[in-house]
């Protein structure tokens, strides 16, 4: 593989009174031969300790980018230092919905966080480089994604959290670019059937994974989360499901990322 690039763009940002901080990164994707921008958020006292930390990775929705954990979650940083983990804000090109695309191999996301990006953190920062260590939530198109991810990688994630996740996504096969990544449904049917999240739930054996999910009782994806919550409890997989007062935007996510991170907080606190 070659060697991953970094480039410190922003050298350090206060959150409030607090001191945690922000690296703006450029890490380089072999797989798909580009620099991509992401974002490390470390606790006060990162610096001077001597200990690894726990590492959280979020994913953007459709339309986002690297940056959305920063500049529209206002308390992400007091979270941060709350917890005393690293948190990585994750790039997925607009529209990439996390996966490796079976029609076009310019993109390469679900390659390129596992094999590429987690790698590099754990090379540039004091991580515990562990799948006790590692958690990966996200919203909307990121919720989908870090289960994806986590389902099919739990050698590398032992947590997953889902935000207004687009966790079935075949009722919506004219919206958010899903068809440039899979191709049409009626073209490509196979790609829509194995590449959504309801349909991997194969992959949860032993209750490997701890797993929170929530949605909106006003979101246009409570439907499908509703969907996959039934399916996990016939299946018999341990999960945290919640459904509260909110709809698809920033309102409901701020106050969901709280519940999530500290979700994780317990998951990295088992022994």
């Amino acid at each position: 593989m070659k060697k991953a690039l970094c480039t410190v763009l922003l050298m350090f940002v206060f959150f409030s009174a607090k001191a945690a901080k922000i690296d703006t990164l450029q890490v380089f994707s072999a797989s798909m031969n580009k620099n991509i921008k992401t974002c490390a958020i470390t606790p006060e006292g990162y610096k001077k300790s001597s200990k690894n930390f726990p590492v959280v990775y979020l994913l953007h929705g459709y339309s986002g980018n690297y940056a959305t954990w920063v500049k529209s979650f206002k308390e992400v940083g007091q979270q941060v230092d709350k917890y005393g983990f690293i948190v990585i804000g994750v790039d997925g090109n607009y529209s990439s919905w996390y996966f490796d695309s079976p029609i076009d191999p310019a993109f390469k996301y679900e390659t390129y966080i596992i094999d590429e990006l987690v790698p590099f953190i754990d090379k540039k920062y004091k991580t515990i480089t562990s799948r006790e260590g590692r958690a990966i939530s996200g919203l909307s198109m990121g919720g989908h994604g870090a289960l994806y991810l986590s389902f099919r990688h739990q050698d590398v994630f032992g947590a997953a959290g889902s935000m207004s996740g687009g966790v079935d996504f075949r009722p919506f096969p004219e919206n958010w670019d899903i068809k440039k990544r899979l191709g049409s449904i009626t073209e490509y049917p196979e790609n829509w059937e194995k590449n959504t999240v309801v349909n991997m739930l194969e992959l949860v054996k032993d209750n490997k994974l701890k797993l929170i999910i929530d949605c909106g009782v006003g979101d246009f994806f409570i439907g499908v989360n509703r969907d996959l919550h039934a399916k996990m409890l016939a299946l018999k997989i341990d999960h945290d499901y919640i459904e509260r007062p909110g709809e698809h935007n920033i309102k409901y996510w701020e106050n969901s990322l709280k519940f999530q991170l500290l979700f994780f907080d317990h998951f990295f606190k088992e022994k």
